[in-house]
């Protein structure tokens, strides 16, 4: 005989719409799950620094979670269909807010920061992690073990691989972290909704279930609508100046405040220049080497995407051409156009001479076009190695890379931290340095925005005291000069290791020294 549809067993029966449905909401479960996931993990390392570190116990904490939900699932024996709604509902707040609430704290309480986020990370990881148990037992009544299995990770596994794409390229860039979070809270609430429709016939309470949906969709509709006033509540705060330009790149959250001080720049929270005194670090950074070569032709820059580095070099009249490489093509966009910046560096990101090449700056060095083969002068301004990514640009191997870069009577300087509060930190580079074979000639400048800070010279031969420096420097002087490179005691060289790709241990030696001054 044979068998009609109707009696084929659910192994083999055609997909329900039902089950199509809840397929696609693990699609959007694994996405919104993944993107709080990666969301806690960049607010932690832009608050906390070493971005490795952050991530590592952010998903492991988060993963942890996800066991606890799973192991919890089994407690759920009636109205499955409920405890999924209601489960979409809290992951949708608590979720959907993470990053708002995440942002308000670190403006508002510091303190409370790192425990608000391995508790809102817990327990979003133990609601996502009730979520796939509870709809594979759904599914379960109609799809056999095998095909419920394949299909349900199908659709998680999927979900996670579009928001990991979208999460640097597309969301955070365009939306920010407060409006993403935000954004597939809805999801995860629309998902709710969803629910709501599909099991209306074995809701037992729809009415309640139906205003939950309504309450948490109304309120983060609002919280969307509102997350720029959310985002600027706590930076206004954190930053205390007014704040003029906040934007989000796939590399880093760029503020500029005015106040009293002018214009300040900050990259992540840590503040990168302040108007009132940039000139005297810009100063230090570059006239040292540029006035020692005498004549300088070609220059690098490798940083400095303000363009306040590029400012000062231009005032040689020998110098021909300027290759700046900065990752960020938002940072030289913004010094490049907007006309408060631009007055700040002077219009030096728009001069002739002047090239711009938004690339990672150890890839360029090891892969050197022929037109780049040499500089006379070559200004390295990262940002401090807070974290493993940017603690590359410290290594042996990247300053080994430098030197074949560097012509034969030329100079590299290197911005290098505070000799006085990462004391430790500041002579593991200029140890690292001297691995490589280059002489070097550390030396400090007092910056009020930033109190004492160092740089290094490094070079084939012998750095030498220049007898003039350009007209119109308003901090340097040949009299004063040599004064920079004198060391009192509590500064004064240390043993140090050398810093390798290998073990990366200024990164954790800035850290430490670092975080005992914030701990006080």
């Amino acid at each position: 005989m044979t068998a009609t549809p109707a009696s084929l067993p659910p192994a083999t029966a055609a997909p329900r719409p039902l089950d199509v449905a809840l397929l696609a909401s693990v699609f959007v479960v694994a996405a919104c799950g993944l993107l709080y996931e990666l969301a806690a993990g960049a607010l932690a390392s832009y608050v906390l620094g070493d971005s490795v570190l952050q991530f590592s116990t952010v998903i492991g904490t988060y993963l942890f979670a996800m066991g606890m939900g799973s192991w919890l699932s089994r407690y759920f024996d009636r109205q499955l269909p409920a405890h999924f709604l209601r489960i979409e509902l809290l992951v949708a707040v608590v979720g959907g807010a993470l990053p708002a609430l995440l942002f308000l704290a670190n403006a508002y309480v510091p303190g409370a920061f790192r425990l608000l986020l391995y508790g809102m990370v817990l327990l979003v990881g133990m609601l996502v992690g009730l979520e796939i148990p509870l709809v594979m037992r759904i599914l379960k009544r109609n799809v056999a073990l095998k095909d419920l299995v394949s299909q349900v990770l199908t659709f998680d596994y999927l979900g996670a691989l579009a928001v990991s794409l979208a999460f640097p390229l597309l969301l955070v860039p365009h939306l920010g972290l407060v409006r993403t979070g935000l954004l597939f809270g809805i999801f995860n609430a629309v998902v709710a909704v969803w629910a709501l429709w599909l099991f209306r016939h074995e809701l037992r309470r729809f009415r309640a279930h139906a205003l939950a949906c309504a309450a948490v969709l109304g309120a983060l509709l609002a919280g969307f609508a509102g997350a720029e006033h959310i985002t600027r509540l706590a930076e206004d705060r954190f930053y205390q100046d007014r704040i003029v330009i906040a934007s989000a790149s796939p590399y880093q959250r760029i503020v500029v405040t005015h106040g009293r001080s002018g214009y300040r720049l900050f990259l992540n929270g840590n503040l990168q220049f302040a108007e009132r005194d940039e000139y005297r670090y810009h100063e230090a950074l570059v006239h040292p080497a540029m006035s020692a070569h005498g004549a300088p032709k070609r220059v690098a820059v490798l940083g400095g995407g303000d363009g306040m580095a590029v400012r000062e070099i231009l005032k040689y009249p020998s110098v021909e051409s300027v290759t700046l490489v900065e990752l960020d093509p938002a940072m030289t966009r913004l010094f490049r156009t907007d006309p408060a910046l631009v007055r700040l560096n002077a219009g030096a990101l728009n001069d002739p001479r002047v090239r711009i090449v938004n690339t990672d700056a150890f890839q360029w060095l090891q892969e050197g076009s022929e037109g780049d083969s040499s500089f006379d002068v070559i200004v390295v301004d990262f940002p401090d190695p807070t974290n493993f990514a940017i603690g590359k640009l410290y290594t042996n191997s990247f300053y080994a890379l430098l030197e074949q870069r560097l012509a034969a009577s030329g100079y590299a300087v290197v911005q290098t931290t505070s000799p006085l509060v990462a004391r430790q930190s500041f002579w593991t580079v200029v140890q690292t340095i001297e691995s490589t074979g280059l002489a070097v000639a550390p030396y400090h400048v007092h910056v009020p925005s930033f109190g004492e800070w160092g740089f290094v010279i490094a070079s084939r031969r012998p750095w030498r005291l220049p007898e003039r420096l350009p007209e119109g420097l308003r901090f340097l002087s040949p009299a004063t000069l040599p004064l920079l490179f004198d060391f009192p005691l509590d500064m004064a060289r240390v043993p140090a290791e050398v810093n390798r790709l290998s073990n990366q241990v200024l990164v954790h030696t800035y850290e430490q020294e670092w975080g005992r001054v914030a701990a006080h």
